[in-house]
């Protein structure tokens, strides 16, 4: 079965940088459209980041230009390096994958992460 397994969260202080990994199980990363998603407690989930075809990346507006989504397609891995990070960053972050384009642009994946904490100080 598809499996995508977060590592690098932890506690930072504020204007540290974190690169979280997302690991993908059963699944090819070059087939697939994917994103970093957030979720701090009581609020509901929101979009980070995505990642489309040939490259393509869109940012929320809170984390652009300090925020970079990638992929290394050959290690099935995702990648999101984030910088300047503030309080304001502080969740519970999941990565998330679907072959179909539509669910990229609804952020309706059909596959999630179990998350990665992201603590800022």
């Amino acid at each position: 079965h598809v499996q995508l397994v977060e590592s690098g969260g932890g506690s930072v202080q504020a204007g540290g940088s974190l690169s979280l990994t997302c690991v993908g199980y059963n699944l090819d990363y070059s087939n697939y459209y994917m994103g970093w998603f957030r979720q701090a407690p009581g609020k509901e989930r929101e979009g980070v980041a995505w990642l489309f075809g040939a490259g393509a990346t869109t940012y929320a507006h809170p984390v652009r230009g300090r925020f970079t989504i990638s992929r290394d397609t050959a290690k099935n891995t995702l990648y999101l390096q984030m910088n300047n990070l503030t309080p304001g960053d502080s969740a519970m972050y999941y990565c998330a994958a679907d072959r179909q384009l539509s669910a990229c642009l609804t952020s309706k994946f059909g596959y999630w992460g179990q998350g990665t904490q992201v603590t800022v100080s």
